[in-house]
């Protein structure tokens, strides 16, 4: 019988290992799995790199993951905003590495990544820093730069439910990151506010397939339910 319930979140991470790349769902708060990282903290793997489109808000969540400088390299968008305190102070210390990736290019290095390609042309970053070093063409008239797939050891997403299979369903905006990231690591974790029955969850509304799920974890929706 398959099932990919786990009983904890400590469970749940527990096989995430130093210096592992790590990808985490969320724009900002919305749709972040703040559960799974705070087991992440505890858990103690280091020097991670972290996949994600911001680096932190607050000190909840990813944030308190830089501040317990569990991560050695941050791959992103959006580095810096109004409450970005503690990547700031880290990077200005040169205590983080950055690579800066325009937001269409982590979502399709990303999707690469999930559908096994080797590499993609994009036009975003052409003629910039972004572009330096990287191999460029001119295709149909138009210039273009060549990406890598950014990929993972570990995708940490957070989704309204799933079932024991591992088939999930998003809330709203808090989909975001999450459907592709769960493509493009060998192994996604999932945290739901509810696990249902298997056959409750309508196939057309199933947005991951479980067989992009490795492990899922029930955090209980009161306690997530302000960051849904």
């Amino acid at each position: 019988m398959i099932n990919k319930t786990v009983p904890s979140l400590d469970e749940a991470v527990a096989g995430i290992f130093d210096g592992a790349t790590v990808m985490i769902g969320g724009f900002g708060t919305a749709g972040q799995p703040a559960e799974l990282i705070d087991a992440l903290i505890d858990h103690g793997a280091c020097d991670l790199t972290i996949v994600n489109n911001n680096a932190g808000n607050g000190e909840i969540g990813l944030a308190a993951l830089l501040k317990a400088r569990r991560v050695k390299k941050m791959i992103c968008s959006f580095p810096r905003q109004a409450d970005s305190q503690i990547f700031d102070a880290l990077y200005r210390a040169g205590d983080i590495e950055l690579e800066l990736v325009p937001q269409g290019n982590l979502a399709a290095r990303i999707q690469a990544a999930g559908a096994g390609l080797g590499a993609i042309f994009t036009p975003t970053g052409y003629g910039t820093l972004l572009a330096e070093g990287k191999e460029t063409r001119e295709i149909d008239g138009k210039h273009y730069v060549l990406e890598y797939p950014i990929k993972a050891d570990f995708a940490l997403i957070k989704a309204l439910k799933g079932d024991r299979w591992g088939n999930l369903i998003y809330r709203k905006a808090a989909r975001n990151f999450g459907p592709i990231m769960a493509t493009a690591a060998a192994i996604t974790i999932a945290q739901v506010n509810e696990i249902v029955p298997l056959g409750e969850l309508d196939p057309e509304t199933i947005v991951t397939p479980g067989i992009f799920v490795q492990s899922l974890v029930a955090v209980p929706s009161l306690a997530v339910a302000a960051v849904a």
